[in-house]
């Protein structure tokens, strides 16, 4: 499982700031904890996280790698906004069954389980998330999502991390215009593969680029494709590769 950092962020303009830079609607934290992104101002993936209030306070979960350049942001951001960003030293648990007090079901889909934050690692989870991610078609941080992602292809509406109503934030004036346009044309798709195949490789049809393999467990994967050139079996270096269309 991918290394997590719980950040705090607290402070009276808390809320006020991180609704003008992410990608999901602050307001639904009094509901639950929600899943959003930042991104760059052309609309670019820059990193994904999950919000939870704490009292007066918002607890961020990022991913470790990505956690000291999202501080260094936040920051440029914050300017004179009364707002303070500070390591927890909290730790992530995950399950999929009988979730405790303590825990909120994965704001992204319900069937990947629930999370929660606690003062000492976890040591007792065998659960195959890789696997659980390429069922249910779950974009991860450095693997799937990288700088060159649009959220809208990698599936961020059918996983709550976008709310189209909520006003301007960074990026969002690029990702209105994906959702109002026609069909998007690329975008994070189930496959089956008949060998298997590196992370990375490319996918091809009658030659010509037709898109990236990722995320493999078994005979399945995530892909990013070109809609236009999956409609028929692929390639990816000695695989050929198929399209779940029933995802």
């Amino acid at each position: 499982m991918t290394s997590r950092r719980i950040l705090r962020l607290s402070g009276p303009d808390t809320r006020e700031f991180l609704q003008g830079l992410v990608t999901n609607d602050i307001r639904k934290l009094d509901q639950a904890p929600i899943y959003a992104a930042i991104l760059t101002p052309q609309g670019k993936f820059i990193t994904d996280f999950f919000l939870s209030a704490e009292g007066d306070s918002v607890l961020l979960d990022v991913a470790e790698a990505d956690a000291d350049a999202l501080v260094q942001r936040l920051t440029m951001y914050k300017l004179r906004a009364d707002v303070t960003i500070d390591a927890t030293g909290l730790h992530l648990h995950r399950g999929l069954e009988n979730a405790p007090d303590d825990a909120y079901s994965d704001p992204r889909d319900a069937r990947m389980g629930w999370r929660a934050y606690r003062d000492t690692p976890q040591t007792d989870d065998t659960t195959d998330w890789d696997a659980l991610r390429v069922t249910y078609m779950i974009p991860e941080t450095g693997a799937e999502l990288t700088s060159d992602s649009f959220i809208l292809e990698m599936g961020f509406e059918r996983l709550n991390g976008v709310d189209f109503r909520k006003g301007c934030y960074v990026g969002q004036e690029v990702t209105a215009r994906m959702k109002h346009k026609t069909e998007l044309r690329k975008g994070l798709a189930q496959v089956e593969i008949s060998a298997p195949v590196e992370p990375g490789t490319d996918i091809t049809a009658d030659g010509k680029p037709a898109g990236t393999l990722f995320t493999r467990t078994g005979t399945h994967a995530l892909a990013y494709l070109r809609y236009d050139r999956a409609k028929a079996a692929m390639q990816a270096g000695d695989a050929t590769v198929t399209m779940v269309t029933d995802g």
